[in-house]
Formats: structure tokens, C-alpha cells, sequence
């Protein structure tokens, strides 16, 4: 399965890295392919490292304005115009997609994603991996948008919100019926 991964180029502490880490291996251990932003700096070097070492594949697509940090030796690269472009393209390769911590940008194609699969435009699972309580928030505000009537289906057609990494991937492989 190509799984894109929505996630921070920033480095980030042990609380975030761990998990992430642990994620990349069961990627790379079931054989899927990692698609991402492509970027060999932070989080995202973290995820593409544990894919790449536990024998996963890797497909980056990455922006013009950040082409100077793509990872080298990628099974693919591809280098978009623009953030949309690029937003297109990651979801193009995917068979679904996982959020994992992230800033603006990923909040940003996090939400894209999801006003995407409400007005159907793709019907793969997205997955909110809330890693240490970083989506708490969020998922609050989701829930009160389905409460007050703001979503026109239910929350868990768009999303699911996993705990840790094999909550994630189960979802996708067994729960999701994507393989």
C-alpha cells in the first residue's frame, strides 16, 4: 500500500520522535511505501529512515522553494510548482493518508485532504495519529463541528484518530479494507 504521510520537517524531541520512528518501521516492515514531502531534515528524515531500514519504499514529492533538502537515493522524487501541486500529487500516489504531528503546513493539508473526501472528490482513509495528545484539541473541535452540524456526514467517514502506530496501520489494513 502507498501511504502518504502528512508530518513536520522540524526536529523535534523524543516524545514525538520515538513514536514516529516505531510508525516508519511497521511501514517498511509490511511493505509499503512511504510517500511524503520528500525532505531529508526533522520529523520527516525520521519516518523515511525507519521505512528505508525496515526495507519499506520510498516516493518523495517535494516543492521547487525546499528542492535543496530532498533526500537523496529515493525510490522516486518528484518536485512540484508549488504546495498545491505538490498537495495533488501526494494524494495521486497514495492508497490513503496518515497525519502525524506537524505545524501549519501539515494542519494545512490535513484540512485539504479531509474537504476533499467530504465532497467526494477521494474515498481513501485518513488517519489522525494523535501522538502524545498532540490532536486533542483538534479532534475536540471535529467533534463539536459533528455536533453542531457543520460536517454533512458522520466524523468517522473522514477520519480516524489512532492513539499509536499499530492502532494506525491496523486501521488502514484491516479496517479501512485498503491493501
Amino acid at each position: 500500500m502507498n501511504i502518504c504521510v502528512f508530518l513536520s520537517a522540524a526536529d523535534l524531541d523524543e516524545r514525538y520522535t520515538r513514536p514516529a520512528r516505531e510508525f516508519a518501521r511497521l511501514l517498511g516492515k509490511g511493505g509499503h511505501t512511504l510517500v511524503w514531502g520528500g525532505s531529508d531534515t526533522g520529523l520527516m528524515k525520521v519516518v523515511a529512515d525507519g521505512v528505508a531500514e525496515a526495507g519499506g519504499s520510498l516516493v518523495g514529492v517535494s516543492v521547487e522553494f525546499l528542492a535543496h533538502k530532498t533526500r537523496p537515493g529515493c525510490d522516486d522524487m518528484v518536485v512540484a510548482k508549488d504546495l498545491a501541486e505538490r498537495k495533488a500529487l501526494l494524494l495521486a500516489r497514495s492508497d490513503a493518508v496518515v497525519v502525524m504531528v506537524g505545524g501549519t503546513g501539515t494542519l494545512d493539508e490535513a484540512t485539504e485532504i479531509l474537504e476533499l473526501k467530504k465532497h467526494g472528490k477521494h474515498t481513501k482513509p485518513v488517519v489522525l495519529l494523535n501522538t502524545a495528545g498532540f490532536y486533542d484539541g483538534l479532534k475536540e473541535q471535529f467533534h463539536r463541528m459533528e455536533d453542531e452540524g457543520f460536517l454533512p456526514l458522520p466524523l468517522s467517514d473522514l477520519v480516524f484518530f489512532a492513539e499509536d502506530g499499530v492502532a494506525a496501520l491496523a486501521y488502514l489494513e484491516e479496517g479501512a479494507g485498503v491493501r
